[in-house]
């Protein structure tokens, strides 16, 4: 027994050990029990072992313990520091030598408890290690020859019985030999543990696909800190790396069938997948209906030339020549039998395909795409496996492959499985390997299943999605403004495109909105969540957007609006959701379903979330062509991009407030000036964020294509299709929208504005300072109807306004606006006149001698406007561009 920690079993140094005589005195002792003890030789020898004790009065009871002549025990001693310390000991007689008194004496050899239990748990544990069999061990020495190992070790055919001071190449094929010893020399060198490095072990005997092994090791060092060698352990994964594989292929094929919803792209991207992974060649066939449009079913009966009892000449799947996926064994082929005649009296049904996807490792194409091909659909199961030489039934066999014949004639096994949906068959997927592949297993026709199943989903999703799309598509177009639009403030393009997404368009939105006074509003919006209820959003939003603008609520005011309109409309949601789940209040099933269960999985656009759809960003502003004031206020949206005639571009400073539907926050607004000329740019995120790119950096790249586009001078049409064509080229992950606008200016001198007193006698006074100024604009014919309208405009500003000024303003641009402000907030309100009324016919004769009149409320009172249409040969507007 050792003292310490020494790992040499020849090392007596450290040996803790006391030679007692008869009466239990210390005769002799070593160095290492001294140090053990904390007490010089000198002093122990002569000394009774009791008084070693740290309890004395203990000791009668510890020596009538023992039995036998060599006996264990365990004690507590008192060192020479006064600690006290735990041993293990061993008590053995010594028998006496020449020159010796009677053999009375013992050793007693010990060592501190817990290096005691250490090293017998060391001793069982590598025991053990070794007796086992689940795991195999191989220790071998620095020159990585094979030292010991247990009985599992590889119990492969070739191994030798006892492979103890071999080398691995003695035994493995070279290159199986040298890769592991690379691995073991890395950890001798290194001392760096190796855990879990999967290896290719096979034998000079049977060097077929051999095994797949996880290998760990580490380092063996002596207590000097010499190397000794290193130790392996070998774990068999050969059965758990091929169920890797085929779910690694699993997950590929479902990868890239998530990937589109065009049916040629993902089929061609499954047989891309299959080969060479699951086989040497494959193709895919898909039935003609999912092309056309038409519903499952259609185009499945009889054959093209009207026989229902003939096995299509060359190209039907074979009833017999291989095993069914579901069963035993397949049903065998009757040659000359009526084969059209189904068991149980079912005949026959052919389903008209078509071959749209290929793949091969042999450098060719298993048949050409674009072939017509006709399946049996009441194939049951609807899979089959051939397996060995000679049994692809030349149906079957893809004849027309790189190497014709040469090709049938090496093919060493194929796998057809039909893809089935909803209880139509849709497709079929075949594959094929050759004879330098081993056979396929019904582990690899289960596999196949799987990926047919997925596909077939994918393809019925694909097609009703096409449909689907078509219609969300023009819904979402037809509550879109025109693309192009011209204004007296502004003239504007758009562009629009829907994403490419599984779950179909968003809700984006834009807008321009024809304010009082010659202003504009443009807005610009998007609804989170895609398919046809955010599109329905979309247009409920942007009818209320038009409803709030005609109030002329500035546009901080006006996002607040919406933004209570959108908080009721998730509460009602809500309400309508708890309704559809737990019935009527009367306990009676609700009329309607939020899920069709025949949709299947991700089948057109997947039912949304309730909320989300009601959640949105709206950008919204106004500007102003006669004071060039522009005027914007955000909910949650990028702000808009503005270039100026200099040909410098910023984002305006805005701070935005939380999207619709958040409620009970503020929404500030940001007044600028904007010079004539300038390019607005309003967008969606879908323009920023494709690719998932960072949004700084998406609109610093909007901002550099704008730019590059030179909006000042060419058509804006051509430039926002330049533009969305550059930052978005690809599949969209997002609905896109941008829309451009270039702003224009009133000239001085087609404005004219006048103060007037509240006072009867101005009435005269505003009347003639109406007609001097249509009389300098050549506007002679409306000179009548404007001086009725301004009069009656003046006249109930004094009568109901009380006191303070009244500002009368005239505006040619585009038509002619008359405006009347006072300091009154109330708001005028048309009425029909009884007949035995003398007055309240002002405004209903204001509203028939205009084109448009309104009110709308400023810091300090309201205005009064109306419009005039321009005679045809003063329309005053800019250039076309």
């Amino acid at each position: 027994m050792r003292s310490a920690g020494s790992e040499d079993p020849l090392d007596a140094e450290d040996v803790a050990a006391l030679v007692l005589d008869g009466e239990g005195r210390v005769v002799r002792c070593t160095a290492g029990a001294g140090e053990l003890l904390a007490r010089p030789c000198d002093v122990l020898c002569g000394t009774p072992v009791r008084d070693l004790l740290a309890e004395p009065a203990g000791w009668t009871e510890l020596v009538s313990r023992h039995g036998g002549d060599v006996w264990e025990g365990e004690a507590v001693l008192r060192r020479g520091d006064g600690s006290e310390l735990g041993v293990a000991f061993r008590v053995v007689p010594l028998r006496p030598g020449s020159g010796e008194g009677p053999g009375s004496q013992c050793l007693v050899a010990g060592a501190p408890r817990d290096v005691v239990a250490r090293r017998r748990h060391d001793y069982a544990f590598t025991r053990e290690l070794f007796l086992q069999n689940r795991v195999g061990l191989a220790v071998f020495d620095e020159n990585l020859k094979v030292v010991r190992t247990n009985t599992q070790l590889l119990p492969y055919t070739g191994m030798p019985e006892d492979p103890s001071g071999h080398r691995l190449e003695d035994f493995l094929q070279v290159e199986d030999a040298r890769e592991i010893e690379e691995q073991l020399r890395g950890v001798l060198e290194s001392g760096a543990p190796m855990v879990d490095r999967e290896v290719l072990v096979r034998t000079l005997i049977d060097p077929r696909e051999g095994r797949t092994l996880s290998m760990s090791a580490f380092r063996l060092q002596g207590a000097d800190g010499r190397v000794m060698g290193v130790t392996s352990l070998f774990t068999d994964v050969t059965e758990q790396e091929r169920a890797r594989d085929r779910l690694r292929l699993l997950h590929r094929a479902t990868a890239v069938l998530g990937g589109s919803l065009a049916v040629a792209e993902a089929a061609q991207d499954l047989a891309d997948v299959l080969v060479p992974d699951l086989a040497d060649m494959a193709a895919l066939d898909i039935a003609d209906f999912v092309f056309t449009g038409a519903p499952p079913g259609e185009g499945e009966g009889g054959r093209p030339d009207g026989r229902e009892d003939g096995r299509p000449g060359a190209e039907a799947l074979p009833g017999g020549g291989g095993v069914g996926g579901g069963s035993d064994g397949g049903e065998e082929a009757r040659p000359g039998a009526d084969e059209g005649s189904r068991p149980g009296g079912r005949r026959s049904r052919w389903a008209p395909m078509r071959r749209i996807a290929t793949a091969s490792a042999l450098g060719g194409t298993p048949a050409a795409t674009g072939r017509v091909v006709d399946v049996d659909v009441n194939e049951e199961p609807g899979s089959a496996l051939w397996t060995g030489p000679g049994t692809i039934p030349a149906v079957s066999a893809p004849a027309d492959a790189a190497g014709g014949a040469a090709v049938d004639e090496h093919l060493r096994s194929g796998m057809s499985v039909l893809l089935h949906a909803h209880g139509a068959v849709l497709g079929r997927v075949t594959v094929w390997r050759t004879g330098s592949r081993p056979p396929y297993e019904r582990n690899d026709l289960s596999l196949l299943e799987e990926i047919a199943s997925r596909a077939a989903l994918v393809v019925e999703n694909a097609r009703r999605y096409a449909r689907e799309r078509r219609v969300a598509v023009s819904l979402q177009r037809s509550l879109l403004p025109p693309a192009v639009s011209d204004h007296s403030a502004v003239r504007t393009a758009s562009v629009y495109r829907p994403t490419d997404a599984a779950t179909g368009v968003s809700g984006d939105w834009f807008d321009v909105i024809p304010l009082s006074s010659a202003r504009v509003a443009l807005v610009v919006g998007d609804v989170v969540g895609h398919g046809l209820k955010a599109t329905a959003t979309m247009g409920r939003l942007r009818t209320a957007v038009r409803t709030l603008a005609d109030l002329d609520l500035e546009p901080d005011e006006l996002i607040a609006h919406l933004d209570d309109l959108v908080c009721q409309l998730v509460l009602e949601d809500r309400q309508e959701d708890i309704g559809t789940r737990d019935g009527g209040a009367d306990g009676t099933e609700p009329l309607m379903e939020e899920e069709d269960p025949d949709l299947g999985w991700g089948a057109g656009a997947a039912v949304e979330s309730t909320y989300d759809s009601f959640s949105a960003t709206c950008l919204y502003l106004t500007y102003d062509p006669v004071t060039r004031r522009c005027v914007m206020a955000s909910a949650g949206h990028p702000p808009p991009l503005v270039l100026c005639p200099d040909g410098t571009a910023s984002y305006p400073d805005i701070s935005p407030g939380p999207p619709l539907g958040v409620g009970g926050l503020p929404f500030e607004r940001l007044d600028l000036r904007v010079d004539e000329g300038s390019v607005l740019g309003l967008f969606t995120d879908g323009l920023v964020e494709q690719g998932q790119a960072d949004v700084d950096a998406g609109m610093a790249a909007l901002r550099a294509r704008l730019l590059a586009a030179a909006p000042l001078e060419r058509p804006l049409p051509q430039v926002g299709r330049e533009v969305v064509e550059a930052l978005a080229p690809r599949r969209l992950v997002d609905d896109v929208t941008l829309l451009l606008a270039r702003t224009r200016a009133v000239p001085p001198e087609d404005t004219a504005t006048w103060v007037l007193e509240a006072k009867p006698e101005v009435v005269a006074e505003a009347r003639r300072l109406l007609v001097e100024q249509l009389s300098a604009w050549g506007l002679d014919e409306l000179v009548f109807t404007t001086e009725l309208v301004a009069s009656e405009l003046v006249t109930n500003a004094i009568r109901y306004a009380g006191e303070g000024p009244i500002e009368l303003r005239l505006v040619r641009a585009g038509s002619l606006i008359c405006e009347v402000s006072d300091r009154s907030g109330t708001q005028p309100r048309m009425r029909r006149a009884r007949t035995t009324e003398e007055g309240g016919r002002g405004l209903f004769l204001v509203a028939q001698l205009t084109s448009r009149w309104g009110s709308r409320y400023t810091p300090h009172g309201k205005t009064i406007w109306t419009e005039q249409i321009l005679p045809s040969d003063s329309t005053h507007l800019p250039d076309k561009r």
